[in-house]
C-alpha cells in the first residue's frame, strides 16, 4: 500500500508540474505578437494564398498559332479538329514560323502547330504523317494541356483516317463504325479536376502545419535564451519542473494551441475551395496527432541551437523547399536514393504528406496508412528523448556555471 501510495504521489506532482508547464507556455504563446503571427496568422493566411495562386487549377482555350505548309483538305480538317478542343484555340494562321516566333514572342499565343507539305501527301501513301508543336514551357501547366489536348486529337485523326481507308476497300460497314478496337477513358482517382491546386495542397498544408509550429516553438526557446542572458542564466519566466514534465507540458500546449488551426487547415480550407476531401475527418484528425506531438518535440530539441529570438529564421525557414522535395509532391520517394529516403524518413511532414493524401484524396482509412501513422509515432518517441536531453543539457550547464 505504501508503495502504492508513493507511486501515486509521484505521479500526481508530475501531473501538476506538467499542468502548470502547460499553463505557463499557453500563457507565453498567446501575449507575444511574434508567436501568434506564426501559430495564428500564418496557418490562416497561407493556405488561402498558396490556393489561390494555383488557380484557376485548369487552363482552357489556350491561343495556338498554326503554320499551315500542306494546304489541303487534310491539314484543315486537322485545324478544325484542334480547334474544337476545349483546351486550344486557334489564334491566327501564320505564312511560316518567322511570323508565329512573333506571336509567340509577344504572348499572344502559347503554342505553334506546324503542318509540313508532306503531310497530305503522307497520310495518302500509308506512310506516317508528322505534325511538329512548339510549346511555351514559362508554365508547365500549359505544356501539359497541350500533351493532353494534342493526344486526344491525335487519336481522333488516326480513327478518322483509318475508317476512310476501310471505306476504301469497300468494307462500307467497318467503315461505318468508327470505334477503337480498345478505347481509353481515364478515370482520375484522388484529383478528378485535374488541377494543380487539387495535387499539390493537401500536401502543402502539412508542410505549413509543421513549420510555422517549429517557427513558433524555436522563437520562443530563442526567447528564453534571451533571457537568460539578461537575468544571469535563469529565466524567470520559466516554471521549475522536472525536464520530463517540462518538455511535455510544452508539448501538450503546442498541440491543444494549433489544433483548431489543424481543423482549419485540413477541413474548412477544402471546402472553401473545393479541393479534394473524401475522407472520413476523424481517421485524418487521429492521423495528424502524432505529427503535431513530433513536431512539438523536434521543435524543443532543435532549441539547443536558438542563441537568440531570430535564430528560427536561419534553421527552420530555409528547410520548407527542401521538405517540399522529400515529400515526394515534387518528385517520388521511391525513386530517390536511400541516402534522401532515410533523411525524409526522419522528417514528420514527410510521412504526413504520404498519409494525409491517402486518407484526404483516396477515402482510405487509418489501418490503410499504417505505415506512416506508426513512423510518426515512432518519431514522437524519438524526438521527446531528444527533447528531454536537451531540457536536461541546458539546466546543467546552467547550475555548473552558476558554481
Amino acid at each position: 500500500m505504501y508503495l502504492d501510495m508513493s507511486m501515486f504521489t509521484k505521479i500526481s506532482s508530475w501531473s501538476l508540474s506538467a499542468s502548470r508547464v502547460f499553463r505557463n507556455e499557453f500563457g507565453l504563446m498567446i501575449h507575444d505578437i511574434g508567436i501568434l503571427l506564426f501559430f495564428v496568422v500564418l496557418p490562416l493566411l497561407y493556405p488561402v494564398v498558396y490556393t489561390l495562386i494555383y488557380n484557376p487549377e485548369v487552363v482552357r482555350k489556350l491561343p495556338v498559332a498554326v503554320v499551315d505548309d500542306s494546304r489541303t483538305a487534310e491539314s484543315r480538317n486537322l485545324v478544325q479538329k484542334a480547334s474544337a478542343s476545349p483546351s486550344l484555340q486557334i489564334y491566327d494562321y501564320c505564312s511560316d514560323m518567322a511570323e508565329a516566333r512573333v506571336l509567340m514572342a509577344e504572348h499572344k499565343v502559347f503554342g505553334v502547330m506546324h503542318i509540313p507539305g508532306s503531310y497530305a501527301r503522307d497520310i495518302a501513301n500509308g506512310e506516317v504523317a508528322h505534325v511538329a508543336f512548339y510549346s511555351d514551357m514559362s508554365l508547365l501547366l500549359r505544356y501539359r494541356t497541350f500533351v493532353a489536348a494534342l493526344t486526344d486529337l491525335q487519336i481522333e485523326v488516326i480513327q478518322d483516317i483509318t475508317g476512310e481507308k476501310i471505306s476504301s476497300t469497300g468494307l462500307g460497314s467497318l467503315a461505318a463504325d468508327r470505334t477503337v478496337p480498345i478505347a481509353s477513358e481515364a478515370q482520375m482517382l484522388g484529383d478528378t479536376e485535374q488541377g494543380f491546386a487539387s495535387f499539390v495542397i493537401p500536401g502543402i498544408v502539412i508542410l505549413i502545419l509543421q513549420q510555422s509550429m517549429l517557427l513558433g516553438i524555436c522563437m520562443l526557446g530563442g526567447t528564453s535564451r534571451e533571457r537568460k542572458r539578461r537575468n544571469g542564466g535563469f529565466d524567470p519566466k520559466e516554471v521549475p519542473a522536472s525536464p520530463s514534465a517540462t518538455v511535455w507540458g510544452r508539448a501538450l500546449a503546442y498541440t491543444v494551441f494549433y489544433f483548431p488551426m489543424t481543423i482549419y487547415i485540413l477541413r474548412i480550407i477544402p471546402e472553401i475551395f473545393n479541393l479534394p476531401h473524401y475522407g472520413n475527418p476523424v481517421d485524418y484528425l487521429l492521423f495528424i496527432l502524432p505529427l503535431l506531438l513530433s513536431t512539438a518535440f523536434l521543435g524543443q530539441a532543435l532549441n539547443y541551437f536558438m542563441k537568440e529570438r531570430e535564430s528560427c529564421f536561419i534553421l527552420i525557414v530555409f528547410t520548407s523547399v527542401f521538405f517540399l522535395f522529400l515529400s515526394g509532391l515534387t518528385w517520388p520517394r521511391y525513386a530517390m536514393s536511400e541516402m534522401w529516403t532515410w533523411i525524409g524518413n526522419l522528417v514528420p511532414a514527410v510521412w504526413g504528406v504520404e498519409g494525409f493524401i491517402r486518407i484526404n484524396s483516396n477515402s482510405a482509412d487509418l489501418p490503410e496508412v499504417a505505415t506512416a501513422f506508426t513512423a510518426m509515432w515512432i518519431l514522437a518517441a524519438v524526438y521527446m528523448l531528444a527533447a528531454w536531453l536537451v531540457v536536461w543539457k541546458m539546466r546543467t550547464k546552467k547550475v555548473e556555471s552558476k558554481i
